[in-house]
């Protein structure tokens, strides 16, 4: 396979190759749009052509626009990749002939996504070896029984392998080193070396392998795993306690087997059709800021230490976080996320009149929701069915904020495994409000937030820095 790398910027250009090479396919590359003209008229055919926006000399929509015009090159696939991430820009892109659009930086799997999407690969070509190998899983536990039990659910599954057992955080630091693994199991409270311990040592030589902590569903495992989840832990899974055996087992296939696999996915997953582009979003509102909702999953703790800072304090209008964690770990983020952000968090209670600066959390357990009330609005907590197998569920407080605030509305949808949010989101464009979403080369999962971009519902698509700096300037832009 043949492709054409058009973009200005020599390591974006690299970057780019690289990815493409790595799945086997052969690069020209040109700095600008009129050389890539040049190289498509002296040059064999290419399968695919990825293009940057911003170039000198002609730049990306103007190439785009000539090929589309061009009776020899009119049919070429093209996908653009490009730092501007405004839903009206894609669009812009888009209606001008791009195939598909990804935005700067990306991660491979988006690329490969993208390919598959577009018909340039199949699924099987773009997975390669590693895919077809299992997810090595290391166990880093004191308890005996506990390694017993996990090697042996996770070893009958096809897709899993334990590559390894330790005894203490630091037999686990060195066998990272001796088993290479994909990810790491790493209990909180053991001997030698705790789980925190161990963590920053697996952070320091170690910086991107993911690490699931499994701990016990206490007030002190929650406050370790709180700080393991501060500290770069990837997600956490509770300790099955007081069942039989194969209910832990059942437990251990639901929590901790479905979290590796989210964490390190293996393949390409079959994207939807893209031969249509996602509809449109509605012009976005210049309706004040009247209140900020965030949705968010495995990966939350860093992701909300990493957005609020920039305008909870002071904020002119209230903030609600829906965070999916046990009631117990949701009181000790509310306190850690306080200090953190220099304003008080609180877990929600029933009733509670909502005003301006109010940073209010989702307790684990309850669906968290907005009514109308004399002062403006009032939260809710309701018992009703997960959604989404969730509760509290994203999509029950962005719904109700939407139906309460309308076009104020600001949605806001962080990393995280499944797909809530993703109808919150709909009913807060419909009502005229804003959404934004965390980039996926910045989330532990690019489940929720993927869903919600892949929608065509997001006003934009950030890195968390970037985000917390976007939510203020809407503050002040549009008069909260």
């Amino acid at each position: 396979m043949r492709a054409l790398v058009v973009d200005d910027s020599k390591p974006s250009r690299s970057i780019v190759a690289r990815a493409l090479r790595d799945l086997r396919f052969e690069c020209l590359e040109a700095a600008n749009g009129a050389e890539a003209l040049e190289l498509l008229t002296s040059s064999p055919r290419p399968d695919l052509v990825t293009v940057n926006w911003h170039m000198p000399v002609m730049d990306g929509i103007e190439l785009v626009k000539r090929l589309r015009e061009s009776p020899r090159h009119c049919d070429l696939r093209l996908l653009m990749i490009s730092t501007e991430s405004d839903r009206a820009r894609i669009e812009q892109a888009r209606a001008v002939g791009v195939d598909d659009y990804l935005t700067k930086p990306f991660a491979p799997e988006s690329l490969a996504r993208a390919l598959v999407g577009l018909g340039v690969c199949s699924a099987a070509e773009v997975a390669g070896p590693a895919a077809r190998q299992p997810i090595r899983v290391l166990l880093v536990d004191d308890s005996a029984t506990i390694r017993g039990l996990l090697s042996a659910t996770l070893g009958a599954d096809p897709d899993l392998k334990v590559v390894g057992t330790a005894v203490n955080g630091k037999m686990g630091v060195e066998m990272v080193a001796s088993a290479s693994p994909d990810v790491v199991l790493l209990d909180v409270e053991m001997p030698v070396l705790d789980g925190i311990g161990a963590l920053k040592e697996i952070r320091r030589i170690a910086p991107k392998l993911p690490v699931v902590m499994f701990s016990s569903l206490t007030e002190r495992g929650a406050k370790t795993t709180l700080d393991a989840l501060l500290a770069g832990a990837n997600d956490y899974a509770a300790k099955p306690a007081g069942l039989a055996a194969e209910e832990v087992t059942a437990k251990i296939r639901e929590e901790v087997i479905t979290k590796i696999k989210a964490l390190v996915p293996r393949g390409i997953s079959h994207p939807r059709p893209t031969a249509s582009p996602p509809p449109a979003r509605p012009a976005a509102s210049r309706e004040p800021v009247r209140g900020i909702v965030i949705a968010v999953s495995t990966g939350g703790p860093t992701a909300l230490a990493e957005v609020l800072p920039a305008f909870a304090k002071n904020c002119p209008v209230p903030v609600l976080i829906v965070q999916h964690m046990p009631s117990f770990f949701t009181a000790q983020l509310a306190e850690r996320l306080t200090k953190l952000t220099g304003t008080p968090v609180r877990e929600a209670t029933e009733g509670m009149p909502l005003k301006a600066g109010d940073v209010v959390l989702a307790p684990g357990g309850r669906h968290l929701a907005l009514a109308a009330d004399s002062s403006g609005a009032a939260t809710r907590l309701t018992d009703d069915p997960p959604e989404n197998s969730c509760r509290p569920a994203a999509d029950v407080l962005f719904r109700s904020a939407a139906a309460v605030w309308g076009g104020g509305t600001l949605g806001i949808v962080l990393t995280g495994m499944g797909r809530d949010g993703l109808g919150g989101c709909r009913a807060i464009v419909e009502a005229g409000g804003g959404v934004l979403v965390q980039d996926e080369l910045s989330s532990v999962v690019w489940g929720m937030p993927g869903e919600v971009a892949r929608a065509g519902l997001a006003d934009a698509v950030l890195p968390p820095a970037q985000l917390g700096a976007e939510v203020a300037l809407r503050l002040r832009r549009r008069g909260g």
